[in-house]
C-alpha cells in the first residue's frame, strides 16, 4: 500500500502499531494479538481501531464468544510504502498545534501507562510522585495561566535538563474537568 496521506503515515509510524500491525499479517482477534504481545485486549483494540480508522487494517470477519461478537482483523495490505513528499513532514509542523489536541493528550497517557507498566516493582526503591488537582481559569485569564504553566515546565527543564543524574520523565497533563457528577 502506498501511503499519500499524512494522517495515514502518522497513525502507521508509531512502534505499538507497528507491531499490532505486523500480528494482523494473518486475521486476527484482539484478543489474540494482545496475548502474542503481552498487551490487554483494550490498548490493542485501540490501536486497531485507529488503523482501521486509517484504511491500514480491515474488519474481515467477526464471531460471537460467549454472546458478544469479537471482530477478526487483517492488514489491509503486505507492505506499506511512504510517499517521499511526506518524509519529513510526519510529526513535525503539526506537533505544536496537536499537544493542544486530544489525540496529543490520549497518546501522552498510553505513553505513560506503558512506561509505569514496565517498571520494576520488585525494586527496593521507585521514586516517583503523581499530583493531581483542579484549578479553575476565569476565560480571560486562560493565556496567562498557559502561560505561566510553560514558563515554570521550561524553568524545571532548564534547572534539571543537565545530562548527570537519574533520567525522569515528567508529563503534564491540563484538560477540561467536564461536568460535575454526583
Amino acid at each position: 500500500m502506498y501511503l499519500e496521506q499524512i494522517e495515514q503515515a502518522e497513525v502507521l509510524l508509531k512502534p505499538q502499531r507497528v507491531e499490532v500491525l505486523r500480528q494482523l499479517a494473518e486475521p486476527r482477534t484482539c484478543t489474540e494479538v494482545a496475548a502474542r504481545l503481552e498487551q490487554t485486549p483494550q490498548r490493542v483494540y485501540y490501536h486497531v481501531k485507529q488503523l482501521v480508522a486509517a484504511g491500514l487494517v480491515e474488519q474481515v470477519s467477526s464471531r460471537k464468544v460467549r454472546g458478544i461478537s469479537e471482530g477478526i482483523y487483517q492488514a489491509a495490505a503486505r507492505s506499506y510504502w511512504l510517499s517521499p513528499r511526506l518524509v519529513g513532514r510526519v510529526g513535525g509542523v503539526r506537533r505544536a498545534r496537536d499537544e493542544l489536541s486530544l489525540g496529543y493528550l490520549l497518546d501522552l497517557m498510553e505513553e505513560v501507562q506503558a512506561d509505569v507498566a514496565a517498571l520494576d516493582r520488585s525494586a527496593p526503591e521507585l521514586p516517583s510522585i503523581g499530583v493531581s488537582g483542579e484549578i479553575r481559569v476565569p476565560a480571560e485569564r486562560r493565556q496567562e495561566f498557559l502561560h505561566d504553566l510553560q514558563s515554570t515546565l521550561r524553568d524545571l527543564f532548564t534547572r534539571y535538563g543537565g545530562a548527570e543524574g537519574d533520567a525522569f520523565k515528567l508529563a503534564v497533563a491540563c484538560y477540561p474537568k467536564g461536568d460535575d457528577r454526583e
